[in-house]
């Protein structure tokens, strides 16, 4: 009867039994195409919006003043559970360092055919130098491209990810790059929420905290009404 169960619960979700659409419709750009249009945000092709927390492609951060977060001192790679992050720190140098430290991450590399996105080296990092966007959209044609090396890791100028030809980038991927690490900050005591406990950040000064409970939760569901709606 457990196969039978699993078949009606999927049955009862299509719409014609009543079911509710929980995602829009979406042709991988195809309408676009035909249209000649190549932007692929037009009716037809529009996605959800995506969870604050959501766990995407990592970035490696910048402050205010331009300097790398990053310190190499590996962290990130020892509590990786898949084995896809290569660092190796190096000494500054005094004259012109590249991290406020006396290190620096000198290699970092993120190999995206291991990663499974747990999060765990953001929750590791001292610095908040590694954090995550919510861009999970991005596929290779070969292996050189899955490996992510700093160059391509580290925020540009303006404190944005850099976008490379193979993501598929939308509005507001960019938006809540340490979401998580926010949410984390705390270490889980709620006299500290709403307290700002990180650094600032290169582009964005110092971010505002994530808002309460009962805020994020309104906010939450005002997004799933229009969801439905469509």
């Amino acid at each position: 009867m457990g196969y039978f169960e699993g078949f009606l619960v999927t049955a009862r979700q299509h719409r014609l039994f009543g079911g509710k659409r929980v995602t829009t419709e979406y042709s991988g750009g195809r309408k676009a195409k035909k249209q000649g249009d190549t932007n692929n945000d037009v009716k037809g092709d529009e996605k959800i919006p995506k969870p604050e927390r959501l766990h995407g492609r990592h970035v490696l951060n910048r402050y205010e003043d331009g300097m790398e977060k990053c310190i190499g001192c590996e962290l990130c790679a020892g509590v990786c559970p898949a084995n896809c992050i290569h660092v190796r720190g190096a000494d500054n140098d005094p004259v012109n360092p590249t991290s406020p430290g006396e290190r620096f991450g000198y290699i970092y590399e993120i190999n995206y055919l291991r990663c499974i996105h747990c999060d765990l080296c953001v929750e590791a990092c001292p610095t908040e130098a590694i954090t995550e966007t919510k861009l999970f959209e991005f596929s290779f044609t070969n292996r050189k491209d899955a490996i992510y090396t700093k160059d391509e890791l580290v925020v540009d100028d303006a404190g944005k990810p850099q976008h490379l030809p193979w993501e598929d980038w939308r509005d507001g991927d960019e938006e809540h790059t340490s979401g998580w690490m926010r949410a984390t900050s705390p270490s889980g005591d709620a006299s500290f929420e709403g307290e700002v406990g990180w650094s600032n950040e290169l582009g964005h000064g110092t971010r505002a905290a994530e808002p309460k409970q009962p805020e994020r939760d309104a906010s939450v569901r005002e997004t799933s009404v229009k969801v439905v709606k469509r």
